[in-house]
């Protein structure tokens, strides 16, 4: 089965993701690895590891520690082996300045992480609709 790696360094986000995921009945595996250099080093392998299988999409956080989401982004796209992959950024940023960033170094989304648990599980389940059933993937 395809999965989906998200990155996030907030635990209970990561809770409140693994929960909205499984609420919404989405059977991909989730991936989780929690600052942007785990990111990097699950996508592009590193000196004693080889890359990972790559995930049919990515959901970036873009404050995270060590390597922030924007710089992930701009090494995915980047990247002959990740530049075709969704990535949507699901962050709690309100700030302009990080939407267009985001953009520019193209992202497929921007989603702003709601408060409200229901409200979180039903964005959850907008995005697992999109990504997962509606949008037609690249096969590589």
């Amino acid at each position: 089965m395809s999965h989906i790696l998200l990155v996030e360094d907030n635990p209970n986000d990561q809770l409140l993701t693994q929960r909205a995921f499984k609420k919404s009945n989405l059977g991909n595996e989730l991936v989780i690895v929690s600052d942007g250099e785990e990111a990097l080093n699950y996508l592009f392998g590193t000196d004693t590891s080889e890359p990972q299988p790559l995930p049919v999409l990515i959901l970036l956080d873009l404050k995270l520690p060590k390597v922030d989401g924007l710089e992930v982004l701009q090494r995915i796209r980047n990247h002959e082996r990740t530049r075709l992959l969704p990535v949507v950024i699901l962050t709690s940023s309100k700030e302009q300045d990080d939407l267009m960033r985001s953009y520019s170094l193209g992202v497929n989304s921007y989603v702003r992480k709601p408060v409200d648990f229901n409200e979180f599980v039903a964005a959850v389940q907008q995005l697992g609709l999109y990504w997962l059933v509606l949008n037609e993937r690249l096969i590589k």
